[in-house]
């Protein structure tokens, strides 16, 4: 198979449809937004499939060519494969709510902290957080070294393609919070933000990788919660969700700067809105 196609097995989580633009198809399973190549358009048992598909939940087998962002094709698959995206691909039992929000009205001083703003369900499953900034740096200057655009050898195999912007996050995501609860021994949970809703997309300027545009209807990435101390108040402990996401920064952030970087406005596409329109957290596990 060619570099830049792929044939897997997804769910569709949605599809947007616009009497001025081709119509999007949104992949649980891909974080990037696709659209119909001609011939598939043309093709009317691959409408049906992908209607049928986000309707059920079932599983389609698809033809991507990711150069494109284009479904090449689209089949039923088979038993055999179906026994295999089924046990590999285990749902949350109990997931958490999706939240609406603006990014616009976030208040920094509330929003990123957990006792007064961030109170999600999956946070009662853990309780070792990680004690200052310094140790989610150390643990974040890891992660960043397992990148695969530097020489190995690498500590922790395989590497991490962080500089691949366009796609992978939910992998990269759930590699780096392997590394964070078995390595460091801290909680990490996984944070979810969207952007599929009317005009509504993900748009980031990737600077850390020349600064070409990115777009995407979801992206994921590690949150851990990280105390922070006042000297002068000593017994006063605050507890701030921070995200670690090398794909995107060189430290770890506040999760209210994190929203806020998949919101840059000259990097969507014509007709689009550079907006996050929901958010979720949810357990590492997700």
């Amino acid at each position: 198979m060619a570099k830049n196609q792929e044939t897997t097995l997804v769910t569709v989580a949605g599809i947007r449809a616009t009497s001025k633009r081709p119509t999007e198809y949104f992949f649980n399973e891909r974080q990037r937004i696709f659209k119909l190549a001609d011939r598939a358009a043309d093709d009317a048992t691959s409408l049906k499939l992908l209607r049928a598909a986000h309707r059920s939940g079932r599983p389609l087998k698809v033809s991507l060519s990711l150069r494109r962002d284009l479904i090449e094709r689209v089949s039923e698959p088979s038993s055999k494969e179906l026994e295999e995206f089924s046990r590999t691909r285990i749902l949350l039992e109990n997931p958490d709510r999706v939240v609406k929000i603006d990014v616009s009205k976030i208040d920094p001083t509330s929003f990123n902290f957990v006792d007064i703003y961030q109170k999600w369900r999956c946070f009662r499953l853990c309780t070792k957080i990680i004690p200052t900034y310094a140790k989610a740096k150390q643990i974040f200057d890891f992660c960043a070294q397992l990148s695969c655009h530097l020489p190995g050898p690498y500590t922790v195999n395989p590497c991490i393609p962080f500089q691949y912007v366009r796609d992978g996050c939910y992998a990269r995501a759930h590699q780096m919070r392997r590394i964070i609860t078995t390595r460091y021994g801290y909680c990490c949970e996984k944070v979810f933000s969207f952007g599929y809703l009317g005009n509504d997309q993900l748009a980031v300027r990737a600077d850390k990788w020349g600064g070409c545009c990115v777009r995407w209807w979801y992206h994921v990435a590690p949150l851990v919660r990280v105390r922070f101390r006042i000297r002068r108040f000593p017994k006063i402990n605050l507890v701030l969700t921070m995200v670690i996401d090398p794909s995107m920064f060189d430290k770890p952030v506040l999760l209210s700067t994190w929203l806020s970087a998949q919101e840059h406005a000259p990097c969507a596409e014509p007709g689009r809105v550079a907006n996050v329109s929901q958010y979720s957290i949810q357990p590492g596990s997700a």
